[in-house]
């Protein structure tokens, strides 16, 4: 057998625990690596920044539940990977990280690009090491990905010196471990099911590790059989399916809202697969009074706004057929929160037919519901758009609108899509994004275009950055220092061998769309929005009064 080099084997491991893709950026110091990589089955997809690199390994570990893995030479090319890695880090997304190092024999003194990856990853990972000793490399890449994929899962980072990489290393693969199942003792499914058949006006907060756990459809029957309305997390989208009588659709928003009234006269909120870091508590349980069901696969954080009565940790489609199993609600009235279905649908409703331009966000996001199918995706990036996108944009399934919520960074919406194309290549895929957002990670729809990820992407064009205009005017009544100007996104597009529409009525918006995804490359749509409709929210909420 041909004695393998560090490198080597670090491909050799990484084939083993099924790694599809890797997206990086090639480097002097990850030399070993990628020529390891030319004679293996994993496709190395080269990005036009290594950002873009960690945020479709993001979004890839977030869809598939296996970690998505991102490849940066030292320095530079670690700093730049470094918002992607923390981003799948609060998003729980499964992520490896890979980085190229100087040598060993040079790390004791001053050194031409050389930082202390291994200190600068760790407040952004959920673990991290060098390889110092070739022979310990299938350990530790069986650590990283059993860490990544495991509940909470995250980011892992791997620093690879370029001396080690190119020692000879003896070794082989490990055998990735099955996950077990764990369930939830007898005594807290007791105490949860006598909780929730004495409330009245119960409802459930779902987040994204229901999702994560493949609990969808159970969750739907358990609130179906049990009457009780569900909201979600921006990251819980799907997980019931919209047009469900019992969905209250999305939480989240820092505004009072409809929903706002549904938690108000809560005497037990159910929080299932619920991750604090997708909507603190503090803002819809200020003062800890609301009693709270914590179910889901690890126990809960410690926040004075969330302090549960009871705890079910375990497998969550199993701790909820076991509580519908021994809840009797018979004789209850239907919850208050039931009434506000109404109300939360004719507000989404009155902008159907809506036809002044600018187009409003709540008129693009309901003609985008329209176009979009059931399993087809959106990613939405970060900035004013995605506060509308988490509150007008419905899904029927889990996964279909990805909104990065824990970390919150703008930028991932380009990459993000890429990898969705390549999760989901029969798919119909958008990326909506600010003009903001867009000219962070606009490079890789280069890459888009050579991998064949053919996807929309959609910029919500107010020529700023909306969401902290949005912010300003609502604390101090006028804004500073967010507006620029923008290329012509209709050229840039045509420049790099991609389509691009420029929306100048409404009426086009929805029949552009339907064209756009019907492209064989990439595709542009720049679309004038009216961020008027900020400001009008923010007043008509502050108005919103709670029927008895």
């Amino acid at each position: 057998m041909t004695e393998l080099n560090t490198a080597e084997l670090l491909v050799r491991c990484l084939e083993n625990e099924g790694v599809e893709y890797i997206f990086g950026v090639p480097g002097e110091e990850n030399l070993q690596v990628l020529q390891a990589l030319k004679h293996s089955s994993i496709q190395f997809i080269t990005t036009r920044h290594e950002q873009g690199a960690a945020f479709m390994a993001d979004v890839y570990g977030r869809l598939t539940g296996k970690a998505g893995v991102c490849l940066s030479t030292l320095g530079p090319g670690a700093t730049n990977l470094m918002t992607g890695v923390a981003d799948a880090n609060l998003d729980r997304a499964p992520l490896v990280a890979i980085t190229g190092q100087v040598g060993t024999d040079r790390m004791h003194i001053e050194s031409h690009q050389y930082l202390d990856l291994v200190a600068m990853f760790s407040p952004v990972t959920k673990w991290n090491t060098q390889i110092v000793r070739p022979s310990n490399t299938p350990e530790i890449v069986r650590k990283a990905f059993k860490l990544a994929q495991t509940e909470k899962p995250g980011a892992v980072h791997i620093d690879l010196p370029e001396n080690i990489a190119s020692m000879a290393a003896k070794g082989l693969p490990l055998r990735p471990d099955s996950r077990e199942k764990t369930f939830a003792s007898i005594h807290s499914l007791q105490q949860a099911a006598v909780a929730i058949s004495q409330a009245t006006n119960p409802m459930i907060l779902v987040g994204n590790g229901a999702i994560r756990a493949n609990a969808s459809d159970v969750l739907t029957e358990f609130a179906t059989q049990l009457n009780i309305p569900v909201a979600n997390t921006f990251m819980g989208k799907g997980v019931i399916p919209y047009t469900h009588a019992l969905s209250l659709w999305t939480l989240g928003l820092q505004q009072r809202d409809f929903i706002s009234c549904a938690l108000e006269k809560a005497d037990l909120v159910i929080a299932v697969g619920y991750d604090l870091v997708e909507f603190s508590p503090k803002r819809w349980n200020p003062n800890g009074e609301i009693p709270i069901i914590h179910i889901g696969l690890t126990q809960a954080e410690i926040d004075s706004s969330y302090i549960p009565r009871v705890e079910v940790v375990g497998d969550i489609s199993d701790s909820l057929q076991e509580i519908l199993k021994r809840v009797d609600r018979q004789g209850l009235p239907e919850s208050y929160a039931v009434s506000l279905r109404q109300d939360i649908r004719s507000d989404y409703e009155q902008y159907a037919d809506d036809t002044e331009f600018p187009v409003k966000p709540q008129k693009l996001i309901y003609d985008l519901r329209q176009v979009m199918g059931a399993e087809d995706i959106v990613i939405s990036d970060v900035g004013a758009h995605k506060m509308w996108i988490a509150r007008n944009y419905h899904c029927m399934r889990p996964n279909t609108c990805l909104i990065s919520n824990g970390f919150a960074a703008m930028g991932i919406a380009i990459p993000g899509a890429i990898a969705a194309k390549l999760v989901h290549p029969s798919r119909k895929v958008v990326a909506a994004t600010g003009d903001g957002g867009f000219m962070m990670n606009c490079q890789e729809l280069e890459t888009a275009l050579r991998v064949g990820a053919n996807f929309v992407t959609i910029i919500f064009n107010d020529g700023g950055y909306g969401l902290i205009e949005w912010k300003q005017h609502n604390h101090y009544g006028e804004s500073a220092f967010v507006h620029f100007k923008n290329p012509d996104f209709v050229k840039f597009a045509e420049s790099m061998g991609l389509k691009g529409y420029r929306i100048q009525s409404t009426e086009d918006f929805a029949p552009t769309l339907k064209e756009a995804l019907e492209q064989d490359v990439p595709v542009v749509i720049d679309c004038p929005v009216d961020y008027r409709e900020n400001l009008l929210f923010s007043q008509k909420t502050e108005d919103l009064s709670c029927l008895v």
